[in-house]
């Protein structure tokens, strides 16, 4: 089960920090990202984070996103910094035991939580 917090209302320039709180999922054995429905009705593969650590991040968020985790409390994180208005949408978290496979739709992942609004103007 995942389940996102941290969602809301930011002006231009201002940053949130997003929470997934996992159960069931083990982050050493599981593909972790996060996915945004964008309001033209467009999915975006944010980021990802696989068990060894790696990650990956779309073009339209590097070097303002980061992912990280909390092994300790199960807890995976979406910071976002400097964000700007086309970052508006709808955050999911999702996980896959098969590596390396992404989809755009939560509901493809093996887990998903059931998101979280992110609001920028």
């Amino acid at each position: 089960q995942l389940v996102e917090s941290g969602g809301g209302s930011v002006q231009a320039g201002g940053s949130l920090r997003l929470s997934c709180v996992v159960s069931g999922v083990r982050f050493d054995e599981y593909d972790m990202v996060w996915l945004r429905d964008l309001p033209g009705g467009q999915c975006e593969l944010v980021t990802s984070r696989n068990p060894d650590g790696s990650t990956t991040f779309s073009d339209s968020v590097k070097d303002r996103f980061t992912i990280s985790l909390d092994g300790a409390k199960n807890i995976l994180y979406l910071q976002m910094n400097n964000l700007k208005p086309e970052d508006t949408g709808k955050y999911f978290c999702a996980a896959t035991e098969e590596a390396g496979a992404r989809w755009l739709a939560s509901s493809s992942y093996n887990y998903w939580g059931q998101g979280t609004q992110v609001t920028v103007s």
